[in-house]
């Protein structure tokens, strides 16, 4: 596999770091990543996933755009209202960049359903917004042995972490919830949420996305970043493997 002359361009800033250059380029440019939802946290974590030269993205979500949705998720426009997210979702990448493969899933995510979205992915990206969705994907990439990068936000706050429970040493996402099920929370619909929130989030996700692919810098896997952006305050915390967890006694 070669960049051509192109992708030499247009991914000459990657190339010339020391700790990724054309190597790391190379190595995204052979990936496929799943995003689970291409709402607030997918939107932007989508358009850098595109812009960096991710070769395949696979995109999942049963949603369509909405008026409420343009204040954050910044890929649509105010004539894609109606339309189904993973196809306006889409459509951006191709005006994006040529060079990115796209495969669309306008489907439900549910425990039977995503196993088969996840084959062939070397990493996914869950920016979903409800829990028992987080739950499914989450044993799905365990049992996979995919690299998985979980996000969230609220309000004025959001959570990051990359999980791959297989190993002897790393967490999977049930040792940070334990056995919980479904929960009942507030949404964005009714909690709200300032649309940079998502922008910071959903671009922090695709970082360590493209750090899963292609390493460089520290393992973020084993921890959990924190968010306060209505104090802008940054805290990471240490996420120990839970030896009790199911899936490492499974």
């Amino acid at each position: 596999m070669i960049l051509s002359d192109d992708e030499l361009a247009r991914y000459a800033r990657h190339i010339v770091l020391r700790e990724f250059g054309g190597g790391g380029q190379l190595r995204l440019k052979a990936a496929r990543v799943a995003v689970i939802g291409a709402g607030g946290i997918g939107s932007p974590a989508i358009q850098y996933l595109a812009a960096a030269g991710v070769g395949a993205l696979t995109l999942i979500d049963d949603d369509h755009v909405e008026p409420s949705n343009l204040q954050r998720q910044t890929i649509f426009r105010t004539d894609d209202q109606g339309a189904p997210k993973v196809e306006a979702a889409a459509a951006f990448v191709a005006r994006l960049n040529p060079h990115v493969a796209l495969t669309i899933h306008r489907t439900r995510v549910t425990t039977d359903t995503i196993g088969p979205l996840l084959e062939g992915a070397d990493v996914v990206l869950d920016g979903c917004d409800n829990f028992a969705t987080r739950l499914a994907v989450a044993d799905a990439a365990l049992a996979r042995r995919i690299p998985l990068v979980s996000a969230a936000v609220g309000q004025f706050e959001g959570q990051l972490a990359v999980y791959r429970g297989w190993e002897a040493d790393k967490p999977c996402y049930r040792c940070f919830v334990g056995d919980a099920v479904d929960q009942a929370g507030m949404t964005c619909a009714d909690d709200g949420v300032l649309g940079p929130v998502t922008g910071i989030m959903g671009s922090l996700a695709a970082l360590e996305t493209l750090r899963a692919i292609a390493p460089f810098g520290r393992d973020s896997a084993g921890s959990l970043l924190i968010a306060d952006l209505l104090s802008l305050r940054f805290r990471t915390l240490a996420l120990p493997k839970d030896p009790g967890c199911r899936c490492a006694r499974a």
